[in-house]
């Protein structure tokens, strides 16, 4: 008799484990991104700072989806855009890269977006991947006022995904000719 209570234990608490787990089961996490832009003047010197953190944006989320989860075809690159803070209201998360009602894309500096140079992933719980060691650099050639930033996966244009895109919480910030505005993006899942 006591061996039948004792399978009946372990039985039981087998299936109290299986039911249990279940309630802790891990979801696919959506990478969720982090902005630090450096704005350095003609003379080197630091002008501003701002740190902010992003929206995904729907179709970011979906794009997460379609490329890992169904294995569809993955970005050639990231690539790092900014936001002016010319009629601007707010990003959205309905936001994509051909409609942006809230903000329209600064064009104050020299070349393209800038390339996501991303460097080793770090960390197991909480995963983050960034390029700190080469931050997008945006050569300003005119005057302008920034009001956040972007990643898309194209260079130029408005065909591709808008994955994330932020404003600054407190308020926007001008950029002139000779400065050069750095930016750093930390990708991070949890």
């Amino acid at each position: 008799m006591s061996d039948t209570i004792a399978a009946m234990s372990m039985a039981f608490g087998a299936a109290a484990g299986l039911i249990a787990g279940a309630a802790v089961a891990e979801c696919m996490p959506i990478p969720k991104v982090h902005y630090y832009l450096e704005c350095r003047g003609a003379d080197g010197e630091v002008k501003w700072t701002e740190s902010i953190d992003n929206l995904v944006t729907n179709v970011g989320r979906a794009d997460v989806l379609n490329r890992y989860v169904k294995l569809g075809a993955l970005p050639a690159a990231w690539y790092i855009g900014l936001i002016d803070n010319a009629s601007f209201s707010a990003v959205a998360n309905a936001d994509t890269l051909s409609s942006h009602a809230g903000w329209i894309e600064s064009t104050a500096y020299t070349g393209n977006r800038k390339a996501f140079a991303g460097g080793s992933v770090t960390g197991t719980t909480t995963a983050s991947v960034d390029n700190s060691a080469s931050p997008g650099a945006f050569a300003i050639n005119g005057t302008a006022t920034i009001n956040g930033c972007f990643i898309a996966d194209a260079a130029t244009g408005t065909s591709g995904i808008l994955y994330s895109a932020a404003s600054f919480s407190g308020g926007n910030r001008a950029v002139v000719n000779g400065d050069v505005l750095n930016v750093t993006a930390t990708f991070t899942t949890t």
